[in-house]
């Protein structure tokens, strides 16, 4: 139980210091800029699990067939 709450703690910690960072010009860039790399790497992700699932299925057809 005491684990949960420093987790608690630290999660609602980083809301803050985030809130106050955000406060800033340098800080609403930064946040820009590390929204656009996490959207990147979602998009990355999703790609490359449709073409690897386009492949399976390719190769399930391939041996059905």
């Amino acid at each position: 139980m005491k684990n949960v709450l420093w987790l608690l703690i630290g999660i609602g910690a980083g809301f803050v210091i985030a809130h106050q960072v955000n406060r800033t010009q340098q800080g609403r860039a930064f946040f820009a800029d590390l929204d656009t790399k996490a959207r990147e790497f979602g998009e990355a992700v999703s790609d490359g699990y449709h073409r690897r699932e386009a492949e399976l299925r390719d190769a399930i057809d391939g041996a059905a067939s």
